[in-house]
C-alpha cells in the first residue's frame, strides 16, 4: 500500500490541471505552464479540486510507479504556484560570481573566467558575490542546472574551497602528517 500514492493532490485556486490521452498532464498556474508525459499504465483522475492517482494492479512495477507519478504531479502543481529555488555558496579567496546580461560569470581560481548562460525556464540571481540563486518552475531543471554550476568547482576536502549548496556539509580531511613524523 503506497501511502504517498494514495494521497490526493489538492489543486489551489488559479491552477488548472488537465489530463490528455496517453497520460499527458498539463498544469497551468500563475508562474507558467508545465507539461509532462507520465506512465500510460497509471490511472490519473482529475476531480473537482484535486487530482487522484490510482494503480491498475498490485504488481511491483505498478506500486513503484504509483508514488512516483503522484509526486511528479504534485511537484508540477507546486512549481506553477510557488516555484523552486536552489541556493549555492562560493567559498574561497578571490572566488566570486556576477551576473552580466543573461550570463553568470564566475572567477573560480582558474586562469580564465567561467561563463554559464541562462537556459529557458531558469533564472539566475547573484544577491552577493559569493551567493548564487537558481530558480524556476520545474524542480528537475532547477536541480540539474544548480548541479551543473556546482560541477564547475566542487568543494575540495582540505580547505573546503569551491561551490557548494547552502547548508551542505563538507567532510574535511587532515593535511599531510607533520615534519616530525617518525622514520622507519
Amino acid at each position: 500500500m503506497s501511502r504517498i500514492g494514495n494521497k490526493p493532490i489538492s489543486v489551489p485556486a488559479g491552477v488548472e490541471v488537465s489530463v490528455a490521452d496517453g497520460n499527458v498532464v498539463t498544469v497551468k498556474g500563475p508562474k507558467g505552464t508545465l507539461t509532462k508525459t507520465l506512465s500510460k499504465e497509471m490511472i490519473i483522475k482529475n476531480e473537482a479540486a484535486e487530482v487522484v492517482v490510482e494503480r491498475p494492479s498490485e504488481a511491483k512495477a505498478h506500486k513503484a510507479l504509483h508514488g512516483l507519478t503522484r509526486t511528479l504531479i504534485a511537484n508540477m502543481v507546486e512549481g506553477v504556484t510557488n516555484g523552486y529555488s536552489k541556493n549555492l555558496e562560493i567559498v574561497g579567496v578571490g572566488y566570486r560570481a556576477q551576473k552580466q546580461g543573461n550570463n553568470l560569470v564566475m572567477n573560480l581560481g582558474f586562469s580564465h573566467q567561467v561563463i554559464v548562460p541562462e537556459i529557458d525556464g531558469i533564472k539566475i540571481d547573484v544577491p552577493q558575490p559569493n551567493q548564487i540563486v537558481v530558480s524556476g518552475i520545474d524542480k528537475q531543471k532547477v536541480g540539474q542546472f544548480a548541479s551543473e554550476i556546482r560541477e564547475k568547482r566542487p568543494p575540495e576536502p582540505y580547505k573546503g574551497k569551491g561551490i557548494r549548496y547552502e547548508g551542505e556539509y563538507i567532510i574535511r580531511k587532515e593535511g599531510k602528517a607533520g615534519k616530525g613524523a617518525a622514520k622507519a
